[in-house]
This record gives structure tokens, sequence and C-alpha cells, in this order.
């Protein structure tokens, strides 16, 4: 009977353990015998296993076990080197430290095919148990997902175990929009010359690293323009100099009136094209944390305003645009490919416009036309009305 079997088994071997269970080994492409991953009862077990494992071969699906063999850390160490040239300087520091000091930590000596969804579980439930936040946890967890994700993209194992896992939801924080009239109370209270700077982002919807690295040669008076091209950004204590957040390079006219004091403000500095318009007194390059202490928290007390952050009055300039010329330009002075991120994050509706619907919806309602208020989006990126998009 045994002949028989033996006879009928043309892939794999099969040999009885001295514990009476049986072993099952295959070969690979490479021609190389490899055991199964368990033991049988039965041959039969072992033949059933063999045929699934002989498909998976044929079909182009089987993966080499000792690639899921290995370690995490090994694996997250290779995967950061392969992206990191794509990554701006900021980023590459933010995955180093995440890597560095909360996945390694717990997962770096687990081998990549041993990881499941629960151990990610576990590995979230443990961080929100540190007190970790909820956005260094989700942080952490997408940068786990994008290595175990190329894992699973160069056949080192067959899923991700990034999948069902649930993560701790982002506290939701409005942004504190201010009137153009508080944010101009802001910009006479300030210090100069970083009153112009603060202006940049109220009036210009600059990120304060843009306009951090604004330089001489960024302003053309002349056309009244400003190149934001550059932002300037703080690394793991490190000040590093680079593109715009998702290198959105943009040219943005700005008001007249800013121009001119910037013009006038020009005369005064000092270097060449590459000098830098706001500096320390030491003329180093601005630090976020010491310049809001030092100049842009007194100016906004000084205007009789609290709770207010400089990122505050870009979402404030985000919103004003946004409600009188549409999301589509607002979008694009922000700075954002995509006019979705500018809706989620900073446009937010002005108050007193759901008063004017209404009297709108009233004359609509009535076959009356309305044209009074802001005009819509639509108008303001084609330049004329139409019936499809009735002026608010």
């Amino acid at each position: 009977m045994a002949s028989k079997r033996r006879s009928r088994r043309n892939f794999g071997r099969v040999r009885k353990l001295p514990s009476g269970r049986y072993q099952a080994r295959y070969p690979g492409p490479d021609g190389v015998l490899r055991p199964a991953d368990r033991t049988f009862a039965t041959t039969a077990d072992a033949d059933r296993w063999l045929a699934k494992k002989r498909i998976e071969i044929e079909g182009g699906r089987w993966l080499d076990p000792t690639e899921g063999q290995t370690i995490l850390r090994d694996w997250a160490a290779r995967w950061l080197a392969a992206v990191s040239p794509q990554l701006k300087h900021t980023t590459q520091a933010s995955y180093r430290s995440l890597i560095n000091s909360v996945i390694t930590p717990t997962l770096g000596d687990r081998e990549l095919s041993s990881l499941r969804p629960m151990t990610v579980t576990e590995w979230v439930a443990g961080m929100r148990t540190k007190g970790l936040s909820a956005s260094r946890i989700r942080q952490a967890y997408r940068v786990l997902s994008q290595i175990m994700q190329s894992a699973v993209d160069n056949d080192m194992i067959a899923q991700t175990p990034c999948r069902g896992v649930k993560l701790p939801r982002m506290p939701e924080t409005e942004p504190h929009i201010v009137t153009p009239l508080e944010a101009s109370r802001i910009v006479r209270s300030a210090a100069k010359p970083h009153d112009l700077l603060i202006a940049l982002l109220a009036f210009a919807g600059l990120r304060v690293g843009e306009a951090f690295a604004l330089r001489r040669v960024d302003i053309d008076v002349s056309g009244g323009f400003v190149l934001v091209d550059e932002n300037l950004a703080e690394a793991n204590g490190v000040l590093v100099f680079d593109t715009p957040k998702s290198h959105q390079k943009r040219l943005l006219r700005i008001a007249p009136s800013l121009v001119l004091r910037l013009a006038a403000y020009l005369e005064t500095l000092p270097g060449g094209d590459d000098a830098l318009l706001f500096t320390t007194l030491a003329g180093k390059p601005m630090r976020y944390n010491q310049w809001r202490k030092a100049y842009f928290d007194p100016a906004v007390t000084a205007a009789g305003l609290t709770d207010l952050t400089p990122h505050d009055l870009r979402a404030s300039h985000g919103t004003w645009v946004a409600d009188r010329y549409g999301v589509m330009t607002a979008a694009h002075r922000l700075g954002h490919s995509n006019a979705s991120v500018t809706t989620r994050h900073y446009a937010r509706p002005v108050a007193g416009r759901d008063d004017q619907v209404a009297e709108a919806s009233d004359s609509w309602f009535n076959g009356h036309d309305h044209d009074r208020g802001a005009r819509s989006g639509h108008d303001s990126v084609s330049g004329g009305s139409t019936d499809e998009s009735p002026p608010v």
C-alpha cells in the first residue's frame, strides 16, 4: 500500500518522524527542498498540503518563506534608505524618529511573517496606554503600514498585517478665524519688520515656514508678486530649507499697499538677492517657537485678541478668499494641489452667510433674480454667472 502511495506522489516527499507524525518537503522554484511549516497526523494530510503548495507554485503565488523571516528592524532600515531620496528632509526625520522610538522598540525583533492584525492592534493599544497622542499613534501606524506594504510588494509576505486595525480618533479642532480688521490690528501691533511677516500670513496665506524662507529675490515689486518656492522647517533641532509642503510652488499677487511697504523695507535690507527677509537679531534664520514667543504672541495680545496661532491667520485668509472668490482660488493661494484640503482644513462658513442664502432663496422661490451677497465659487472662477450657479 505504501509503495502505491509513493508511486502516485510526483511532487515533494513525505517521511514519518519519530513522534509518529509526518513531515512534508517540497521543491521550490529554485529547486531547493523545503519543509512544510507544520507536521501532519497522516500521509493523506501531508499529500493534500503538497498538492496545494504545487498549485501555489505553478500559479506564481509562491513566496520564499525565508524572506518572511526577515526581522522588521532590518526591513524598516532598508525601506527608509530606499524611500528617503524622494522625501522632504522633515518627512525623513519624522519617519526615522517614529521607527526608532515607536515602531522598532516593540516590533523590531519580530519576523515579518509573524506579524498579524492582532499584533498591530496590541501595539496600537500599548501606545495609547503609554499616553501617546492620537496624532502620534496615527503617524506611527501609517509608517508601519508603508513598511509592511513594501514587504508585500517585494514578495516577502502574502498580505500586510495593517488591516482592520481601529485607530484613535483625532480630536476635532476648529481654527480660530479672525476678521480682516482683527488681522489688521495684529499687524499694526507687531514690532517691525515682523509686522510685514504677519501681514504675509494673513493677507497672502503663507505658511510660517514659507514666510521665514522668503528672500529679496522672491519679491517682485514692479509686478506686485511674491514667489513662494522655499520653506524653512526644523527637523530634530536642525533648520532645513526645502520646497514648500506638497512641493507646491506658487506665484501670488499681493495687496498694493503691502507691496509698497515691502519695497520700502527692501531698501533697508542688507545683502544680495539671496538675503532672507526676516532673521533673528543676529542675522540667523528664524525658529518658530522663538519667533512666536518674541513677536507674534505679544502682537496678538496688544491687538486685544487671545487664543490665536500664526496658522489661524492662514486659515482665516483661506476662509475670506473662499467666501468671496471661490474655493479654487483659495486653494491656489494656500498652495493646495487639491481643493478638498482647503475646504476640509481651512475654509470655514462666514457668519451671516446663511441669512443671506435664506434671503436670496426667497427671491428665487418667488421667481425673482437676487444679485446681492458674495459671488459663488463657480462665478469667481469662470468670470460670469450661470443659471446653474445663481449668485448667493
